[in-house]
């Protein structure tokens, strides 16, 4: 092993250790605790697990490794971090190799492997593990499939044809974006045979035909799929916003990251953290970006389509995102998260690859020499330092979360906890909102949580989970009372044969509601109930005088209730319906 070989075997080794930092020193966020509450209540192998709309996404292969994960360690970040950690090492030794392919090992091998391994452009859809499991696998197929499209041409074995072929499926499985891939290595192909004069573009489509075609009819089988899962009404059309989105994303997350920048982020919770580069980085970028461009115009011949499929692949890789995303409402702070860029990365390291095949102008200032050696080394430290001070900044961000203390006394609270039902809740919002419905709700975050009392709709004692998650007693607020009842000395009977209607002294808007019920039953039985606009649910009760807490989702002015047992008798008197407070 040479020492080129030796140098790139280190930055992976040091790039592994940034990101266990980054990794070991997260938690999960958002969209993790949507894939760790349907690992819990749902089958791993149904069609309806793997092949969900998740937020636009189809990704079946990140499901099951996320739901294989969550069975074996729930709610354990160990296990999630890990696997941050494995997927990048297999992203980044599928560059290495891409890399290998196109320039042997040649120092300048070094300089886009420095940069796709340390630019913080990449570093915001890593720490996000639902996001990694996504980004990750779809990179190492990337460039994987990039290294097998090299060599199929230069080799015409068909054996790299199965595998870039087996290997791209695998990348579509965790991201329906991986649909890029045959495109860009078709490009990364062509590109190398004008930059070395070695083939044209007919010789680029005949020698990879075999694995063209069979990548282009993945990818139209591919589509089927998406569209048949994916809600297309998402799409907008709002170009004005996609604009705003595209310049922002670099203006403020592109051209600072060649400098190593951002340096600075913000955060409101719940939102993931957002770049804000001061002026300085960004004026710093401005001046890399002119200067890089400068110095391979001025060294580099057969190098413009290089430079053109670079700015279009930064434009093309965001744009139907943001097409997905941009409204009037959207604020532009969604470009400077970063998240949608980890491609980008490895794409220009390829580009960057190719153009250092392309022939050499005569430049004497620019040929090798102790003088370049040192100026490239000074370079290249300095714009890791840079990065590593934006990564180290990202982190510092990144772990002012709400949801590693809420977990941890959540969790506490259920095991120090009777064994009568808990009723079940969302959780907070700066956890999870209403949108990420029901895996919103602590039944489903918890569901594989072992010691716990099992949820339910129906409680005869009521607890809650406040704010910081701890598990309290509670009451429920007066919103609105059920109204005195007919009968006599009994309030509302209620009889297998005849269901009755609770009347409220006022409606109730649309929302998760408690009513607290007391009665008397005449023995063991369940009643049915229900709002008039709202599921039903089922309220076992017992003999005697008792009272019980029920939700009940939905709207309405009554409450419909009816016996489901022979021979039951339940007297129900009036009572509060509302929402839970702390006692």
């Amino acid at each position: 092993m040479n020492w080129v070989a030796r140098t790139a075997a280190a930055l992976i080794v040091a790039q592994l250790v940034v990101r266990c930092v980054l990794a070991f020193g997260g938690y999960f966020y958002w969209d993790d605790l949507i894939l760790v509450g349907r690992a819990g209540t749902q089958n791993l192998l149904s069609a309806g697990y793997l092949f969900d709309d998740h937020d636009g996404h189809v990704m079946p292969g990140a499901f099951l490794v996320s739901g294989v994960i969550t069975r074996v360690a729930p709610l354990n970040w160990i296990l999630p971090a890990i696997s941050l950690v494995v997927l990048q090492l297999l992203a980044s030794l599928a560059l290495l190799r891409a890399l290998w392919v196109i320039l042997g090992w040649r120092p300048v091998l070094l300089v886009p492997l420095t940069f796709a391994l340390f630019t913080p452009l990449g570093v915001p859809g890593f720490a996000w593990w639902a996001a990694a499991l996504n980004s990750l696998p779809m990179l190492a197929a990337l460039a994987w499939v990039c290294g097998e499209a090299v060599l199929l041409v230069r080799t015409r074995k068909p054996r790299h044809a199965v595998i870039g072929t087996l290997v791209y499926f695998g990348g579509l499985l965790f991201f329906e974006k991986a649909a890029v891939i045959p495109f860009v290595a078709f490009a990364i192909v062509a590109l190398l045979g004008y930059a070395t004069s070695t083939f044209g573009l007919r010789d680029a489509w005949r020698r990879g035909f075999r694995l063209w075609t069979a990548c282009l009819a993945l990818t139209v089988a591919w589509i089927g799929v998406y569209l048949l899962v994916v809600n297309q009404k998402r799409w907008s059309f709002d170009l004005s916003m996609t604009w705003d989105l595209l310049s922002r994303s670099f203006t403020h997350g592109i051209v600072p990251g060649l400098a190593g920048g951002p340096w600075a982020w913000q955060r409101w919770a719940p939102a993931s953290p957002w770049a804000t580069p001061p002026v300085t980085v960004m004026v710093l970028g401005w001046l890399v970006l002119v200067a890089a461009v400068a110095v391979v115009l001025r060294r580099k011949t057969r190098i413009w389509p290089v430079l053109v499929v670079a700015l279009g692949y930064a434009v093309a890789c965001q744009i139907p995102i943001y097409l997905m995303r941009s409204s009037r409402f959207t604020a532009l702070e969604l470009a400077q998260t970063l998240r949608y860029l980890p491609d980008l990365v490895v794409v220009l390291a390829l580009l960057a690859a190719v153009g250092f095949r392309a022939p050499n102008r005569e430049s004497p200032r620019l040929d090798a020499s102790r003088a370049r050696t040192a100026v490239c080394v000074g370079v290249a430290i300095a714009f890791v330092g840079s990065s590593l001070y934006s990564t180290v900044t990202f982190l510092r961000v990144w772990r002012d979360s709400p949801v590693p203390a809420y977990l941890a006394n959540a969790q506490a609270g259920l095991a120090m906890a009777s064994s009568a039902p808990q009723l079940d809740q969302e959780v907070d919002p700066l956890i999870l909102q209403r949108v990420a419905y029901p895996e919103n709700l602590a039944s489903h975050m918890f569901a594989l949580v072992r010691a716990r009392p099992e949820f339910a709709s129906a409680t005869t004692e009521l607890r809650m989970f406040d704010r910081s998650g701890k598990l309290l007693p509670a009451l429920v607020t007066w919103v609105r009372s059920i109204a005195e009842g007919p009968a006599p000395h009994c309030g509302f009977l209620v009889q297998p044969d005849a269901p009755v209607r609770m009347p409220l002294d006022g409606p109730l808007l649309p929302a998760d509601w408690t009513a607290e019920i007391n009665y008397l039953a005449n023995s063991d039985g369940s009643l049915t109930m229900s709002l008039p606009e709202g599921p039903e649910v089922k309220v076992p009760v017992r003999p005697g005088l008792n009272r019980v807490f029920v939700r009940l989702p939905g709207a309405g002015d009554a409450i419909l209730v009816q016996a489901n047992t022979a021979a039951l008798s339940v007297c129900i008197s009036p009572g509060p319906v509302g929402f839970l407070a702390p006692r």
